[in-house]
């Protein structure tokens, strides 16, 4: 670069160069003579001449240097957007989304504070806020909270104390499916090329039903068809013969558990001594420590090995389960969820 060059200038004399220049040349100056005079180069000339005769000589004024800046917010406002992330959903809050982007939460700044943020401004906000994208837990939208908090606060502390005064054990129930074609996890390959994972391409599953207590005691069916009436009881009749104590079995409120074949056999006096059964409250699965147990055997017995077979799959579910029951301390780990904590003691 020369030293001369009108780049150098301050940008007043920048401006007073460029309206000179295209001056030069309405004046008849040839544009070679005008570049050589004024020290500046044809393809800056000719931006100017073409800024000149669009806008005329103020479209050759002088503009403010560096980031552009738009309006900040507030302390205040900063703070209210940051509650609103935590505590609602876009939707509840009139965006149509379901998920926290940041064109959602710049949409959510422009409708109650009217500042128009880039969705660069609004990740570096976030960013500031201790805020991170991250993967969301379902939630059923017909859960009450209310409900849950009962069943935190009133329910499952009154069903613990009077299972201590029983001497009974608490054990939380579940049913889950397990089919041929889940998968989990990732596997390496080349960038911008998805791997392929070959699999049968039959359709298969099996079904386990399963209760964990948080002493490490873990008992578990596996079945096949539907989850009916007659494989419940079947499956409780095994439980109260596998223990030494009364069983408080905790489930959630699937209408084969309220159904009046299992509330007849509880009923009876020879199982009533042995079980009582309650219930969580509506779709709340997350609050049950069994769910979690389902969860594992999906990802590694279920997810991770390709079964081809039926028989193979019921095969690694089985084995999974034998392998989980002979460690009490991995079933005890399953009451370290931050939703089940409540169930430790």
């Amino acid at each position: 670069m020369k030293n001369n060059d009108a780049r150098t200038l301050p940008p007043e004399a920048q401006e007073a160069v460029r309206k000179l220049a295209v001056q030069a040349v309405d004046n008849g100056m040839s544009q070679t003579k005008v570049c050589e005079t004024f020290s500046v180069s044809r393809t800056a000339l000719h931006t100017w001449l073409k800024k000149y005769r669009e806008g005329g000589l103020k479209a050759l004024n002088s503009q403010k240097r560096g980031r552009r800046k738009g309006k900040q917010l507030e302390p205040w406002q900063s703070a209210q957007t940051v509650r609103t992330i935590i505590d609602h959903c876009p939707d509840q809050v009139k965006l149509p989304w379901a998920l926290w982007t940041r064109e959602a939460v710049g949409q959510y700044i422009k409708n109650h504070f009217g500042i128009k943020l880039s969705r660069w401004t609004v990740g570096r906000y976030l960013k500031s806020w201790n805020l991170t994208p991250q993967k969301p837990a379902k939630r059923a939208f017909q859960q009450n909270p209310e409900a849950v908090k009962q069943w935190l606060e009133i329910d499952y502390p009154a069903i613990r104390a009077q299972a201590k005064e029983e001497n009974a054990d608490i054990h939380w129930g579940d049913e889950a499916g397990f089919r041929s074609d889940h998968q989990s996890g990732t596997t390496w390959g080349l960038k911008g090329q998805t791997p392929v994972v070959a699999g049968t391409g039959n359709r298969f599953s099996v079904n386990m039903i399963s209760t964990v207590n948080n002493r490490g005691l873990l008992r578990f069916m596996i079945y096949s068809g539907s989850f009916t009436s007659e494989v419940f009881l079947k499956f409780l009749d095994r439980l109260i013969k596998s223990t030494e104590r009364k069983v408080f079995l905790i489930v959630d409120n699937l209408s084969v558990h309220k159904s009046k074949a299992v509330k007849a056999w509880i009923g009876e006096p020879e199982h009533a001594k042995w079980l009582r059964m309650f219930f969580l409250p509506p779709y709340s699965p997350q609050y049950n420590p069994d769910e979690y147990l389902n969860n594992d055997v999906k990802s590694n017995a279920v997810g991770r090995k390709r079964a081809a077979t039926k028989a193979e799959l019921e095969k690694n579910v089985r084995s999974s389960l034998m392998s989980t029951q002979r460690r009490p301390s991995k079933v005890r780990s399953l009451f370290k969820a931050k939703l089940v904590q409540y169930a430790r003691d």
